[in-house]
């Protein structure tokens, strides 16, 4: 992606603070996203303090009558730009995490609907209702996964946990 002016940086940051705690679901929060560079398309619902993508605005899109409940999270970076895209009105509960892999567009397809708490990092196909299980612990971690650790090096100390 094309790298961006500190004021634009600044600007979106800005922007993306004031849309998480104003009022307007569907009119005031859709249209400072717009302002950031969210590809927002028809009527919206934009819940309180919903975090979406602060570096790249733009790799996020809205199609009409999507939902997106209180205190969501959408990324589409971690390591490397991707894109995220919620189909027209798909529903995302709230306290969803939606993550897409660098240089992968991650979709949430028409009239999905996603449950509460849920962490999605691959696609939801149409008028599909999904969630995740209980969380459940799923490997001993050795190399403690600092700002100044590798992924690669996090995930050669995993070790897996004995089944009893």
């Amino acid at each position: 992606m094309k790298r961006k002016s500190a004021l634009r940086r600044v600007s979106n940051r800005i922007l993306g603070m004031l849309a998480r705690f104003a009022p307007g679901a569907t009119s005031l929060r859709p249209f400072l996203h717009k302002l950031r560079g969210v590809r927002i398309t028809g009527e919206v619902f934009i819940g309180d303090d919903v975090y979406i993508e602060n570096e790249y605005p733009e790799c996020i899109e809205l199609q009409e009558g999507a939902q997106i409940c209180l205190r969501s999270v959408l990324i589409a970076h971690s390591r490397g730009s991707g894109r995220i895209v919620v189909g027209k009105d798909a529903f995302v509960g709230a306290n969803c995490v939606l993550s897409a892999s660098p240089g992968a567009t991650l979709t949430i397809g028409e009239g999905a609907v996603i449950a509460t708490s849920s962490v999605i990092a691959s696609d939801v196909p149409a008028h599909t209702l999904v969630g995740n299980e209980k969380a459940k612990p799923l490997a001993s971690v050795t190399v403690a996964f600092t700002m100044h650790t590798s992924y690669e090096r996090f995930v050669a100390g995993l070790r897996p946990l004995k089944r009893k």
